[in-house]
């Protein structure tokens, strides 16, 4: 949400509402995989404005009984307790193991997973830092938010070329976490976001690999019938 500008943003949001609406009636859970907004930050009495009609949506799943899972993202790692208490989301910092039907899924965001990419994994300590998150507080909402925003998109610009491109198996940091999580812990599927690339890749025999993908370019979401997971497009404007 929030990029590359205010139509387009609304028109986005518009389209995930008709999607939640779609699924509202069969869905026992949602899993939003994390950069769910370009930046948020909680203030003690403020938020960042917006998103209202995607926030009330989500509520209204809630109220109705369905158990939604939000993942902190790169870009959205400042949730703390305002989505929970208002709207009654689950809110994950980290990566979660679940069960279903007998199969075992590790779902998460995906950032600071797998080798390298140190330049990153050493900013997010520095933005999850308890004492860099008040400093970033005391300053006024205009400014602060102003100027996370402009970062943001700055970021999102940068690697916008190479999100769309698969790096191949030894650079995309997340196969390789993949294939090297122990296999004793028995995952049958890991499904991650950050990449913003659709991906469903089998990393080794019987084990799969999903990337949601992005609702920026793709509008690609991953479905589990109890049965099958697919990764579907949803093409409805």
């Amino acid at each position: 949400m929030g990029i590359p500008n205010l139509v387009k943003s609304q028109e986005r949001e518009k389209r995930i509402v008709a999607f939640l609406d779609e699924i509202k009636p069969h869905a026992k859970a949602i899993f939003l995989v994390g950069d769910l907004f370009d930046f948020w930050f909680e203030y003690k009495y403020t938020v960042p404005k917006g998103y209202v009609r995607l926030l009330g949506k989500i509520a209204e799943c809630v109220d109705s009984g369905i158990e939604v899972h939000v993942f902190t993202g790169n870009h959205d790692m400042w949730m703390f307790g305002y989505l929970a208490e208002e709207i009654g989301v689950i809110i994950h910092t980290h990566p979660i193991v679940l069960e279903l039907n007998g199969k075992k899924f590790m779902v998460g965001h995906g950032d600071g997973l797998g080798p390298g990419d140190h330049g990153y994994k050493f900013i997010k300590k520095v933005f999850s830092n308890k004492v860099c998150q008040w400093l970033f507080a005391c300053m006024h909402p205009d400014f602060s938010f102003r100027m996370a925003n402009y970062w943001s998109k700055k970021s999102r610009n940068a690697n916008q070329d190479s999100d769309e491109v698969y790096k191949g198996d030894d650079s995309e940091y997340l196969v390789q976490f993949t294939r090297h999580f122990p296999e004793e812990k028995g995952i049958d599927f890991f499904i991650f976001g950050h990449r913003h690339l659709p991906l469903d890749l089998e990393v080794r025999p019987g084990v799969r690999y999903l990337n949601l993908g992005d609702w920026i370019r793709y509008q690609t979401y991953a479905h589990w019938d109890g049965c099958n997971l697919v990764l579907h497009t949803y093409s409805k404007t």
